[in-house]
């Protein structure tokens, strides 16, 4: 027993001298970040805990061994749902007053134009539809991804609705579950009060109309962000599985699978890095997540996307790149941005359009100085990736460059540093900037809407 008590003293001094060192000053006692208390002597060892100390002296856990947190209530998210609810529905207000002054139908462009006619098909018929348009290009619904015409065939098959009136319902669901999402990572990383000033600001995004359309933007973002959350929570099976969804639901779902993959590598390095301070023959911490669950985590989360485009290949007989000739077929690919660069330059032709032309680099310069703020303020590294990855896509794609703002709208990480910021303000304060931005995106998104362009 006196061994022992030893080498706890020992351990315990160790750890305070490693502290003090770091932090410039005595430490009279390490912090346990798994809430279990031991005597002054040090810890048990049969209980040792799994703690390591950042430059700012707090103790750091990976992923795995933080105790897995209850999901954020209703009660706790009502304040920002209601607020969306209520930024959603201004919107759709001034898209039907817009829209009837044009003799248009609101509910018609929001579930009968574009995309959401391919996504109707797909769920109405199946896979095989294509246009061959007079220039030679194959517009093709191999496109598009199935997880959205499948959900609005279920929901079809079960209520009087038709496919559009289906897209839109699902459309509508998943808008909330992906404010709800959003609400749960910006609580978790930053607090309540930038979780609620989260979900405002996704709202009033400019082409925020697009969450209520019949398009997958909503539920793709439903998907990732709780993905996300389950795996800032160290709950790696079910972040997997919306991995997987994701991939059934847009090509971008590869940006959440790279964030379940990067976390998971990241904490088997911690694994590793903080090892030298734990008995290795002692039973694991209470909230230590089995390196299995991990594992089988990154193995599951491609499957949606992978498998996608494998069968896509099988269907078309050109093997695992037959995807990319589909999107060649819609113009789609990536090439580094350089096509998008032409286009900005391109406006700078004449003097109207050049003014167009500043506003895409002041835009673009604005997308990257919210990553780079997002790197300085230390955001968790999966959104950080994910983040990249949907930024780096959405820009290096050759597509269609009116629906790249659309194509953003899942890189929600990217608007936490102006959460932050707007929570610093007075209650009135933020309601009265968010009140204004939330006018404008409305009046925007229904001009945007009653374009002759598909957003």
């Amino acid at each position: 027993m006196s061994s022992v008590r030893a080498a706890n003293s020992e351990w315990s001094d160790s750890v305070r001298e490693f502290a003090a060192a770091k932090s410039g000053g005595p430490l009279t006692r390490p912090r346990n970040p798994c809430g279990v208390h031991h005597a002054p002597g040090g810890p048990p060892a049969s209980t040792p805990a799994r703690v390591s100390y950042a430059l700012d002296n707090r103790p750091v856990t990976d992923l795995g061994t933080r105790p897995p947190p209850a999901l954020p209530t209703l009660r706790r998210a009502a304040p920002a749902l209601l607020g969306y609810a209520a930024v959603r529905l201004l919107g759709l207000v001034a898209l039907a007053v817009w829209s009837a002054a044009r003799d248009k139908s609101a509910y018609k462009l929001l579930t009968a134009r574009w995309d959401s006619v391919w996504y109707t098909r797909v769920a109405e018929l199946g896979y095989g539809y294509e246009v061959r348009l007079p220039n030679g290009d194959v517009h093709s619904n191999l496109a598009f991804f199935p997880l959205l015409p499948w959900l609005e065939r279920l929901l079809a098959s079960v209520t009087p609705m038709s496919y559009a009136d289906a897209g839109f319902a699902v459309s509508v669901l998943a808008s909330l579950a992906a404010a709800w999402g959003v609400f749960a990572v910006a609580d978790h990383v930053y607090g309540r009060r930038a979780g609620v000033c989260a979900v405002l600001l996704w709202a009033v995004l400019p082409v925020g109309i697009v969450q209520s359309m019949a398009y997958s933007e909503s539920l793709f973002t439903a998907l990732a962000a709780w993905s996300l959350y389950a795996v800032l929570t160290g709950r790696w099976l079910t972040a997997g599985t919306l991995a997987l969804l994701a991939g059934l639901t847009r090509p971008v779902g590869l940006a959440v699978v790279a964030a379940v993959w990067t976390a998971a590598i990241a904490s088997y390095v911690r694994d590793r890095g903080v090892s030298y301070i734990r008995d290795r023959d002692a039973p694991a911490a209470p909230h230590d997540s089995p390196a299995w669950r991990r594992a089988l985590a990154m193995l599951i989360a491609p499957l949606g996307a992978a498998g996608y485009v494998l069968w896509v290949g099988h269907r078309t007989g050109k093997g695992p790149l037959g995807y990319l000739d589909v999107q060649a077929g819609w113009r789609n690919g990536f090439d580094g941005g350089a096509a998008f660069a032409r286009f900005v330059a391109d406006k700078f032709t004449s003097f109207p359009s050049a003014l167009a032309g500043v506003g895409l680099i002041v835009g673009v310069g604005l997308l990257i100085w919210l990553y780079v703020t997002c790197v300085r303020q230390r955001q968790p590294l999966p959104l950080l990736v994910y983040a990249g990855v949907v930024t780096l896509l959405a820009l290096c794609a050759s597509s269609y460059f009116g629906s790249k703002p659309r194509l953003l709208l899942p890189a929600f990480p990217l608007l936490l540093p102006l959460a932050r910021a707007l929570a610093r303000l007075r209650t009135s304060g933020s309601a009265l900037v968010t009140g204004v931005v939330a006018v404008a995106s409305a009046v925007y998104g229904a001009f945007w809407l009653n374009g002759s362009g598909p957003p």
